[in-house]
């Protein structure tokens, strides 16, 4: 009986050294996996909680105030959703710089923006060339979910998994896509970072079409400027 060779004992005691380190690796990354998928839908949870909390805190503020002749004023809203309707051909060199700020380089490309005073200003030097208003919980959802994508190394990535979300967000603590949308919604600590890695959504023409003339503002009966909460409208067309 001929005797093994040495070279061939050293590969079968390296195969199975790689074998069980290799399970030893899936081991822990399934449980890490299972902890993440655990956190995740704790975490998911807990916003729905918050949503439910904040929105029932607007109803009774509302019947309280109606209850004592009053009238309610919610708080101005934080969050903006923007969708560029009109082409730049021909216009100031200012209103074009504006629109490239708002990454609104393309027909049909929507952002979200915190509204503060510079956004403010800047929205209404472009407002014939936008429309803009205060996206509910649900239109936030289906644009993320729906039309999502992510900013990795420069390419487009679709929000196909907690993975994109993870690699294009490390040290922000958002993990998740139920992450990005409670930072997008609630315009949280990282709205910064979240709306940067969430590549501009691109929407389709609108089903139906726009209402009245572009050129015209909202209150006018066109479909540029403020809308309001009318914006969520505009956006199930276009999603």
């Amino acid at each position: 009986m001929s005797a093994v060779p040495e070279s061939f004992k050293k590969k079968q005691k390296r195969d199975a050294e790689l074998e069980v380190a290799a399970k030893k690796a899936k081991a822990e990354a399934d449980k890490a996996e299972a902890k993440l998928v655990k956190d995740i839908t704790a975490r998911a949870q807990a916003y729905e909680e918050e949503y439910a909390k904040t929105a029932l805190e607007a109803i009774n503020n509302r019947r309280q105030a109606k209850a004592n002749n009053q009238i309610f004023v919610p708080p101005e809203p934080k969050l903006v959703f923007v969708i560029r309707i009109r082409g730049i051909v021909g216009v100031s060199p200012k209103v074009k710089k504006i629109l490239q700020l708002l990454r609104l380089r393309q027909l049909h490309n929507g952002v979200f923006v915190r509204v503060n005073a510079a956004t403010t200003k800047m929205l209404r030097l472009v407002e014939p060339f936008i429309a803009y208003g205060n996206p509910n919980l649900k239109s936030v959802r289906e644009l993320i979910y729906k039309r999502g994508f992510g900013k990795l190394s420069g390419s487009r990535i679709p929000l196909s998994s907690n993975i994109v979300v993870q690699n294009g967000l490390q040290g922000t603590g958002v993990e998740c896509i139920e992450d990005v949308i409670h930072e997008i919604f609630m315009v949280g600590e990282k709205f910064k970072e979240v709306s940067n890695f969430l590549w501009p959504f691109k929407l389709r023409s609108p089903k139906g079409g726009f209402t009245g003339k572009k050129l015209n503002h909202f209150i006018e009966g066109g479909s540029c400027g403020f809308q309001g909460d009318k914006i969520n409208r505009l956006i199930k067309k276009m999603i």
